[in-house]
């Protein structure tokens, strides 16, 4: 789990706009310009742009429960 310390300092490695975090498996850039999703696997925030824009097109409603590697 990403603790409250960690989540007020992580921005989205992109467009440096404040993540939050989506159940326990997704951090969600808050610009809705620039809409990344990165997902957390094993505890682990996998903060990598690419990795992010992946995801730009899918709604938080439909992101997988549990993401894989």
């Amino acid at each position: 789990m990403i603790s409250e310390e960690l989540l007020a300092i992580l921005v989205c490695p992109s467009c440096r706009t404040k993540l939050q975090l989506i159940g326990e498996h997704w951090l969600v850039c808050t610009n809705p310009d620039c809409s990344r999703k990165y997902p957390i696997i094993d505890d682990i925030p996998n903060l990598l742009i690419e990795e992010g824009t992946k995801y730009i097109h899918v709604q938080i409603s439909d992101l997988p429960a549990h993401p894989t590697r």
